[in-house]
């Protein structure tokens, strides 16, 4: 009899042994699998926030903090200057501003090489007013600002504060 219970319970054995993997513990598994895919996306993700990454190619142009110092959250730490957000800034005496527009064509030269750009901006209002009273000896000596931008994919080649030779093409 005990033979007999014995077979009958190695029997058993064999049958569970062939259903394969119980669906109780493959849910538990998939649900294990799927945890630990979600931690590895989170700490990719608090990686990612602790690495920041510039939005685009750039110049550092000025630096906010020096090592050591508190840096509060959310705050800048550089300053960038992207190559499409370089300008020319230069002023135009009186006289010659009627003959400039925005859009029209400048020529940049500087130290070690020169680049086309387009006038962007015109002031308004002028930049130096002379203390006495306008007169048309004195309108020669108003100037005015203006921008001009060149081609964002030379826009590199030209050096933040440089100084600047600016004659129509």
């Amino acid at each position: 009899a005990q033979k007999q219970a014995l077979l009958a319970e190695l029997d058993a054995q064999l049958v569970t042994a062939k259903l394969g993997g119980r669906v109780d513990q493959q849910r538990a598994l998939d649900a294990e699998v799927a945890a630990l895919e979600e931690a590895v996306r989170q700490a990719a993700w608090r990686l990612a926030q602790k690495s920041p990454v510039a939005p685009a190619d750039a110049l550092v142009f000025d630096t906010l903090y020096d090592p050591g110092e508190q840096v509060p959250a959310n705050a800048p730490v550089v300053v960038l200057l992207p190559p499409r957000g370089r300008k020319a800034l230069f002023y135009v005496p009186q006289p010659q501003l009627a003959s400039l527009q925005i859009g029209s064509p400048v020529r940049l030269r500087y130290d070690g090489g020169e680049l086309m750009a387009t006038v962007s901006y015109i002031s308004p209002q002028a930049e130096y007013t002379p203390p006495v009273i306008f007169s048309r000896e004195t309108r020669a000596k108003l100037v005015f600002r203006v921008e001009a931008r060149p081609d964002p994919a030379q826009a590199g080649r030209l050096p933040p504060g440089l100084p600047l030779e600016v004659v129509r093409p």
